[in-house]
């Protein structure tokens, strides 16, 4: 299928640290609307998009909006910014990039730290560290304060490109699934089941809108909406591949945080199987995902899977999917929600 590319650039260029996605959120509404029952929006600002299916059941999907940033916590007598993260950073990524920071007006500063012809020969050998790091605004103190105060959120500068069959862009965590579920419910029609699409807040900093969203709503069945990371690199060992860019729609077995349920990865695999949609298996030793809020925080909990796009370069400045990955995700979950009355949910 063809991806509406534009679509995808917005979502993903668009500012949105956890806590702080009011900018994505306009955006989410404003796509999500005509095509869904109904739209609410919780107190803590998740966006619940709800599609009326035929039978008693309920479905949770949920694509978290917020990506990793960083909050203003100190402005120095020089102007430079000390800043706290929001979500886990590879610090050795950070170095001389771009970032905004969103205050009263957005302004561009420049990651800066200690240049290594000062450093000495024990600093040059020595691992990064997030506090080596501060932003400079190119500004005096009395300029930054006229825009920027402590508390204000910071997030990466970075465009989306196109490079061969990939997208590269900050933010593809998780902006592709965002894009995704938007895609998703502009092909359903008909469902068996009640279908609550939820763009879920701060999950990089605890899953705390999922847990939320599937508090309330107590799914049946729940279905989480990732990146994954795509270790297919040089130095890559077979062992270690977790995915690969290219290989298909990933469906996980199990993160830190998740073990899904045996019944809905047969589901899916046997669903990708049956329409010849490409997929891979997807075993994650370390993170977690919103998936562990919808299977765990409703009353009985839910029979919960994950869908997940491999991508390479998690965490750091850009972060990049392939396109044929994203189609094949947007067709698995699709057909899921189509077909899964005619599953045997025993065990």
């Amino acid at each position: 299928m063809s991806l509406n590319i534009p679509l995808l650039r917005e979502i993903c260029e668009t500012a949105g640290a956890p806590g702080f996605e009011q900018r994505i959120r306009e955006i989410v509404v404003r796509e999500i609307t005509p095509l869904a029952d109904s739209v609410k929006t919780d107190n803590m600002g998740n966006v619940t998009a709800y599609k009326k299916g035929k039978g008693n059941k309920k479905v949770m999907i949920a694509a978290h909006m917020d990506e990793i940033g960083f909050m203003v916590t100190h402005i120095d007598e020089n102007g430079f910014i000390r800043f706290h993260t929001l979500g886990g950073f590879d610090p050795k990524t950070l170095t001389a990039q771009r970032v905004i920071v969103h205050g009263r007006k957005d302004l561009i500063g420049v990651m800066g730290s200690k240049p290594i012809h000062v450093m000495t020969a024990e600093e040059r050998t020595k691992p990064a560290h997030i506090t080596d790091f501060f932003i400079d605004m190119g500004m005096s103190k009395k300029e930054v304060e006229k825009f920027i105060r402590v508390g204000d959120p910071i997030t990466r500068e970075r465009k989306l490109i196109e490079m061969g069959n990939c997208v590269n862009c900050k933010s593809i965590d998780n902006r592709v699934s965002v894009f995704i579920l938007i895609e998703t419910f502009r092909k359903l029609k008909a469902v068996p089941y009640d279908v609550f699409g939820v763009f879920t807040v701060q999950e990089e900093v605890g899953i705390r809108g999922a847990h939320v969203a599937a508090h309330h709503i107590e799914p049946d069945f729940g279905i989480g909406l990732d990146t994954t990371i795509a270790y297919d690199v040089p130095g890559a060992q077979a062992h270690e591949r977790v995915t690969a860019l290219g290989g298909g729609a990933a469906i996980k077995i199990m993160d830190s945080s998740t073990i899904c349920d045996v019944r809905m990865v047969e589901f899916m695999k046997k669903t990708a199987d049956k329409h010849k949609i490409k997929w891979q298996p997807e075993i994650l030793q370390a993170g977690g995902t919103d998936t562990a809020g919808i299977q765990r925080m409703g009353k009985t909990g839910s029979i919960a899977g994950a869908i997940s796009i491999p991508t390479r370069h998690l965490h750091q400045v850009i972060e990049m999917a392939d396109k044929s990955d994203i189609s094949s995700c947007i067709d698995l979950l699709t057909i899921c929600l189509k077909e899964i009355d005619k599953h045997s949910w025993t065990f």
